[in-house]
């Protein structure tokens, strides 16, 4: 996102796509028995919470009105789960602040396979 948003800084943030690409790519040789489809959802899951989190916080700065901090918390709840997944395969730091969404946005939450 950072590539394609913040377009003076394209080629350090190309640098970092490469160097994550590659850090993926060793995760998956170690862990081939663990990197599952449920992985690979996870980080997809991750990207798309990104996007919305980014979008919604930009709506929030730029006073349109649109943006709405309760939902860009309760998506980084999600974010956060997700990145524990991940997190699960490649034996990192997990983030144990999860919060649950709010009723208002329950149409949000992610059906993962358990």
């Amino acid at each position: 996102m950072k590539e394609v948003f913040i377009s003076e800084h394209k080629e350090e943030y190309a640098q970092e796509i490469s160097d994550i690409c590659h850090d993926i790519q060793g995760i998956l040789e170690e862990n081939s028995e663990q990197a599952t489809a449920d992985f690979i959802r996870a980080v997809v899951v991750l990207s798309q919470m990104n996007l919305h989190i980014w979008h919604n916080e930009s709506q929030v700065r730029a006073g349109t009105g649109d943006g709405n901090l309760e939902l860009t918390h309760g998506l980084n709840g999600i974010r956060n789960t997700a990145k524990n997944k991940i997190q699960e395969v490649c034996g990192g730091r997990k983030d144990y602040k999860i919060d649950c969404l709010a009723a208002d946005f329950e149409d949000w939450e992610i059906s993962w396979n358990e």
